[in-house]
């Protein structure tokens, strides 16, 4: 259509051949990430289409122009308004009217998942569907099932019915690995990609200087606003637990006063200690900017568990013994845990942190990790959502 000339058809330039060739390869990039993305817990939004296409056409411009191809504007700017349209007209016409129902055996702990929403339940009082539609059939595969219902459970499969342990299903839907008790956790599972991780670790140090002499400027500004702000230095350091147990030190804006004593984490958005600037860079994650240089160090990824202190984590494994598993990958300026829960509520919510972080590195991929920037560049653009 874009070729149809006054006089009809008129054959494609070069740069609408090329156009088009790294145009199926965009939008190719940006459904099959938004698949992934949207099969996440808890991220069942149109709001990350348009993120995602953003990011895919940058790049796609990025490459016309790292090698100077020739390309039509008009040409790529049409392709992603059609590629937006469908993509949203597909999401509010079909997805979002989809209500995935799955039945479930009443025996066992596979009754637990009654309670979690995003799913329609059925409970199972006979071993037969009725004739119902159902996407997938939940089980606890672990407890004593009486011979009808392992036939039941059999014949789904045969029928193309998938049929889930409860507890996959149930870290599917929230986001989190239990870990009451350590029996429940499949470490062989949690072991992340070698190589993701050298991968990961190759990405870090490049968008790390890509970003340093942008960021230099900011470093410079927000150290002499806090310093003008409050007497102390305009860093706090201290000492946290790194990569495989490691301790390092980490750098951020300072946010508190230095002037008065408290425990050794924050105690909440309103603690007293944090001063009016610190607040401000709080909400943004500002204070955050200068783990840019533990990046760079290898001491921190962009993306991974939040690292805690020596004291704290020795605080929590007395209750989690396995809590320092956590340590089996870089720890990150944001989280999987940062974005789902939050981290002012240090000790209260530290086991739902964990479940989280565990997560994490069982699902350690390249998907999760673009999700997790998402929902950080929301944050810190709003200045709302988990922290």
């Amino acid at each position: 259509m874009l070729t149809w000339g006054v006089e009809g058809f008129t054959a494609p330039t070069a740069s609408h051949v090329t156009g088009f060739m790294f145009e199926v390869i965009t939008y190719t990039g940006a459904f099959f990430t938004l698949r992934r993305v949207l099969s996440y817990p808890g991220c069942f939004s149109a709001g990350y289409i348009l993120p995602t296409i953003l990011t895919w056409y940058g790049g796609l411009m990025l490459v016309f122009f790292g090698l100077q191809l020739d390309y039509s504007v008009y040409y790529i700017l049409s392709a992603a308004a059609a590629n937006s349209l469908f993509f949203f007209l597909s999401y509010f016409l079909v997805i979002s009217r989809y209500q995935t129902k799955i039945a479930f055996l009443p025996l066992g702990k596979a009754t637990r998942l009654d309670g979690v929403k995003g799913v329609e339940w059925l409970t199972l009082t006979t071993p037969n569907l009725t004739g119902e539609r159902i996407d997938a059939v939940a089980a606890d595969l672990h407890a004593d099932i009486p011979a009808e219902w392992q036939r039941f459970l059999a014949q789904c499969t045969l029928n193309g019915v998938p049929v889930y342990h409860y507890k996959q299903l149930l870290e599917s839907l929230t986001g989190r690995v239990r870990i009451n008790h350590l029996s429940e956790n499949e470490f062989g599972s949690l072991l992340p990609s070698a190589f993701y991780s050298n991968f990961k670790r190759l990405f870090d140090l490049t968008l790390a200087f890509i970003l340093l002499p942008i960021l230099l400027p900011v470093l410079l500004l927000v150290s002499v606003w806090i310093k003008k702000d409050s007497d102390g230095p305009a860093f706090f350091v201290q000492e946290r637990m790194g990569f495989r147990g490691k301790l390092f030190k980490v750098y951020k804006f300072r946010s508190m006063r230095t002037d008065l004593k408290g425990r050794g984490f924050t105690e909440g958005e309103d603690d007293p200690r944090i001063t009016k600037v610190g607040k401000i860079i709080r909400k943004y994650r500002i204070d955050e900017l200068p783990q840019l240089f533990n990046v760079i160090k290898g001491d921190m990824s962009f993306i991974g568990p939040r690292p805690e202190s020596k004291s704290l984590s020795d605080w929590y494994e007395r209750d989690v013994p396995f809590f320092s598993y956590r340590h089996i990958v870089r720890p990150g300026i944001s989280g999987w845990a940062q974005v789902e829960q939050g981290y002012a509520a240090e000790v209260d919510g530290m086991k739902k942190k964990l479940e989280y972080d565990f997560y994490y590195i069982k699902n350690y991929s390249l998907w999760l990790d673009i999700l997790i920037i998402f929902k950080t560049i929301k944050t810190v653009l709003t200045g709302s959502g988990a922290r």
